[in-house]
C-alpha cells in the first residue's frame, strides 16, 4: 500500500515537472520574437554573408570579409571591422 502511494506521488510529481518545463519553453519562445530591420542599406557592391543582432545594434558580415555594425534605432553605420 505504501509503495503504491509512493509511486503515485512520484508519477504525479514527474508529470507536473514535465508540464512546467513545457510551459516555460512555450512562454519563452512566444515572448521573444526577433525584430529585424525592414531595410538594410549596404555600401555599393557589398553582398551579405551573415547577419546577427544585439539589443542596440545589428551587424552584417559581407563576402569581402568585413563586419558592418549598424545602429538599431537609426540604421546608421556605426563601425566597420576588417576580418583578416
Amino acid at each position: 500500500m505504501f509503495l503504491r502511494r509512493l509511486v503515485t506521488v512520484l508519477t504525479a510529481t514527474m508529470i507536473f515537472g514535465l508540464l512546467v518545463v513545457i510551459g516555460l519553453l512555450v512562454i519563452r519562445f512566444w515572448s521573444t520574437e526577433p525584430v529585424l530591420p525592414d531595410v538594410i542599406t549596404l555600401p555599393d557592391g557589398e553582398k551579405v554573408q551573415a547577419f546577427t543582432q544585439g539589443t542596440t545594434w545589428y551587424a552584417v558580415v559581407t563576402e569581402d570579409n568585413e563586419i558592418l555594425i549598424f545602429d538599431r534605432m537609426t540604421g546608421a553605420l556605426r563601425q566597420t571591422l576588417r576580418i583578416e
